[in-house]
């Protein structure tokens, strides 16, 4: 179970402290789904950042599974289970699909899991796996190749930011279907940032933040009707998720 106390985050600006994040507190229990969503620039993704540990808070403490992990990195957090999934993947010239794949298991996977994987999220296994994971991909199928090597590392605790940011409608319904596999599955927990109302709508339990604090938090019935129409769920001309 995740357990976030009193977290904030702050800079200097100015000569004066700018609040990112101020005294945010949840629990995410095992298995469970978060959604957290909002205003853009109110604090989501450096929430996640947060729990992941790409940035330090200066106040609060983070609990993953009774392990303090406010002072631990990047790496220690990633070995105690937690996996993260970044709005704009980073793409690698001269590294295959299967290769990644492998890295993220931690060990050689044999070619009928890697097509699993891949199959997992919607891609014709055959004609990625031997492709690099450079330019020559959309954003959506980097997208969708990055879920599958969290997948394939099969982490306690994983956190996507805005996953359906760039992709087209095509790929982001995959994706939809993918997160409602991976929930239905009960073997991991999931917090998803995200402005859209399909996945919001999956949520067992859904955040709003906005200027570093909670405006509301409880359950998807509690909280997701007030949100309708609130967030966008279109696409702009070049069928992009807006």
């Amino acid at each position: 179970m995740l357990e976030v106390k009193n977290l904030s985050f702050s800079i200097q600006e100015s000569r004066s402290n700018l609040e990112i994040i101020n005294d945010i507190s949840f629990t995410l229990p095992e298995g469970e789904l978060l959604v957290i969503t909002g205003p853009n620039g109110g604090g989501k993704s450096t929430l996640a950042r947060l729990i992941m540990g790409i940035a330090q808070p200066t106040g609060g403490r983070i609990l993953f599974d009774g392990t303090d992990l406010t002072d631990l990195s990047v790496t220690e957090r990633a070995r105690l289970g937690i996996g993260y999934a970044f709005q704009q993947p980073p793409r690698f010239k001269g590294l295959t699909v299967r290769k990644l794949l492998s890295l993220a298991h931690g060990a050689t996977l044999p070619e009928d899991e890697c097509c699993q994987y891949l199959t997992n999220v919607g891609l014709c296994s055959k004609d990625y796996l031997n492709r690099e994971v450079d330019n020559s991909l959309s954003g959506g199928e980097v997208k969708r190749i990055e879920i599958a090597s969290i997948l394939a590392r099969s982490p306690k605790l994983a956190i996507f930011d805005e996953p359906e940011a760039g992709i087209d409608l095509w790929s982001f319904s995959m994706l939809v279907d993918t997160f409602r596999r991976m929930h239905a599955a009960g073997e991991r927990s999931l917090i998803i940032i995200s402005h859209q109302e399909r996945l919001i709508s999956l949520a067992d339990k859904i955040m709003v933040v906005d200027h570093g604090i909670v405006r509301a938090y409880g359950s998807r019935d509690e909280i997701y009707p007030s949100l309708m129409g609130q967030f966008s769920c279109g696409y702009n001309t070049k069928g992009e998720a807006i």
